[in-house]
């Protein structure tokens, strides 16, 4: 693990407990902020796809109203300057944004859909400071193998996929399905470390 030196830090917009890692990971010192830190009325962000939305324009989409929320919330709360970081991940299957199951049913149908084909994994990741917010997509492709009904159902009993974007973590159980990565290993789980910290380098967050 990389260690932070000049101590300065972040504010992370997410309660992942894979990006908090991965952050820690590169050397990242992180102050988290959730929504509800809002003041009550205001609106949280609005996860759901819009009609005809492409997956690239919702994870943008999202993202930024990730960050403008995070940047509500220090300014609500008073809190110390410093940059605000959010991030968004989704799947795209032929066209069609696939994001966390709604149940173990809806699970079980993501991952019937996913076995043995091609999909791709958006993640979206937006730092702002101030009124300033800049953004980052990476996008990978991730090849599942045939998978068994059985499996299916094994995996979802563990209860993992259930706060999982297209209802798998690689870094779990569910990278014995997958068959072939091309792209970010940690952009699938959630946050591309390397467009992470090219996007923080540009807010002056020495990495």
């Amino acid at each position: 693990m990389h260690v932070n030196t000049h101590g300065l830090r972040i504010y992370l917009a997410s309660r992942s407990p894979r990006r908090r890692e991965l952050l820690q990971q590169i050397g990242v010192g992180f102050d988290t902020i959730l929504c509800r830190d809002l003041p009550r009325g205001e609106l949280a962000v609005d996860e759901t796809p819009l009609a005809d939305e492409a997956p690239l324009a919702y994870v943008q989409r999202v993202v930024r109203s990730k960050a403008e929320n995070g940047y509500r919330i220090v300014q609500w709360r008073k809190l110390r300057r410093q940059p605000i970081l959010a991030a968004d991940t989704s799947l795209d299957l032929d066209g069609e944004t696939i994001g966390k199951p709604r149940d173990a049913d809806d699970a079980k149908r993501i991952l019937t859909r996913l076995s043995g084909r091609t999909h791709r994994v958006l993640t979206a990741v937006a730092v702002s400071l101030d009124t300033r917010i800049e953004m980052v997509v990476s996008i990978s492709e991730v090849r599942f193998r045939q998978l068994l009904s059985t499996e299916i159902a094994r995996y979802v009993a563990t209860g993992e996929p259930m706060d999982k974007a297209g209802a798998y973590g690689i870094q779990g159980y569910a990278g014995i399905f997958v068959e072939h990565l091309a792209g970010s290993y940690t952009g699938v789980m959630g946050l591309p470390v390397c467009e992470t910290a090219q996007l923080l380098r540009r807010f002056d967050y020495p990495l």
